[in-house]
């Protein structure tokens, strides 16, 4: 990252990056048996979390369903905390994500759930928090204290935590390509994002899309790019874009796609690139294939990962845009405008389903 970069908390976060996914993989990685054990028996998984957590979580949901075979849905936290409703949820896994482990809303529904009969695991990076301290199972994530109030390091190590939920309950496959993630993303954080930054600092109109195991990392781009540069940004699943959204694909919109290099929808996606330009769409293509960063107006190479494990280190390049788009437009991205590092949950439960 180039020095302009360094003198924010958020740049500085960024590329701690690395080092909060080795630790945290130390410290998880023995968890696992604990993990089988708490699951024995169980048959599903539910997640609960909001902002940048959801998108982690969207993750977790593919991860679990691909890889581990185990159904899992995400949460609609205001079902436990404002409608009291009661659910059987013997047979299930309740994962609670929340970075600082205090979001009284998550914790809540932590408590509701082992009311309801589930386990409970906490994915935090507090230790001793109250989610850590009531769950069954506490995966502390090791991202050390983050300043800045855009998640980044907690993000990424949130998903590392989920990705380790999802090695537990399979077999035990994805242990090796997880400890490849930190190089990855070692690699990515000198990405040269200065004319995706410039262009995006001039739009008027933003998308982002993605589908599968990166559908998360699209939408955390696209919240990313929402709190820290104070413009609404649509984020999409690929299949949903397709649908009436496409409609309002015109001139002057930039579309930022967010692509896996290998798997079953690497090659739609670079088809959506033709059909997006097509549309006077200017394409950003973040990842993906050769044919799809060959047909994006701009592009930023993602990790060299197998797309179970990409989503993690997939969102470090739009980080590093996005900071540098902040800057360009003279805003402060430690510091976003109306935002605080803990969220309420009467805000959250006004703002989001």
């Amino acid at each position: 990252m180039n020095s302009t970069a360094a003198s924010t908390r958020m740049a500085a976060e960024i590329a701690e990056q690395p080092a909060a996914a080795r630790r945290t993989l130390d410290h998880l990685l023995p968890e696992r048996d604990r993990l089988r054990e708490v699951a024995d028996g169980r048959r599903r998984v539910l997640l609960v979390a909001r902002g940048s957590s959801d998108n982690a979580a969207i993750y977790g949901r593919y991860l679990l369903e691909v890889v581990a075979g185990v159904s899992a849905a995400l949460a609609a936290p205001s079902v436990a905390t404002h409608y009291r409703a009661r659910l059987d949820l013997a047979d299930t896994v309740v994962v609670s994500v929340s970075q600082s482990g205090s979001t009284t809303e998550i914790v809540e529904t932590q408590a509701w759930a082992r009311d309801c009969g589930a386990v409970t695991v906490g994915v935090t990076n507090v230790e001793g928090s109250p989610l850590a301290s009531a769950a069954d199972v506490a995966l502390v994530t090791q991202a050390g204290p983050e300043v800045a109030v855009p998640a980044t390091k907690t993000y990424l190590t949130q998903q590392v935590a989920l990705a380790v939920l999802a090695d537990a309950l399979s077999d035990g496959g994805l242990a090796a390509n997880l400890e490849r993630v930190p190089d990855a993303v070692e690699g990515l954080l000198t990405t040269d994002v200065s004319d995706a930054a410039e262009v995006l600092a001039g739009a008027d109109r933003v998308v982002v899309s993605g589908r599968g195991l990166l559908l998360g990392t699209a939408l955390e781009t696209a919240l990313k790019m929402e709190e820290t540069c104070l413009r609404p940004v649509r984020g999409y699943s690929y299949a949903d874009l397709r649908h009436g959204p496409i409609s309002v694909v015109s001139d002057g919109l930039v579309a930022v796609l967010v692509g896996a290099a290998h798997g079953p929808l690497a090659e739609p996606m670079a088809d959506l690139v033709g059909d997006l330009r097509g549309r006077g769409a200017r394409v950003l293509g973040i990842g993906g294939t050769a044919a799809f960063a060959e047909r994006c107006d701009l592009h930023l190479a993602g990790p060299d990962l197998p797309e179970t494990v990409e989503p993690i280190a997939s969102i470090v390049p739009a980080q590093v845009m996005i900071e540098q788009m902040a800057l360009r437009m003279g805003l402060d991205p430690d510091n976003p405008r109306g935002l605080e590092k803990v969220t309420s949950t009467e805000f959250d439960e006004k703002n989001r389903a």
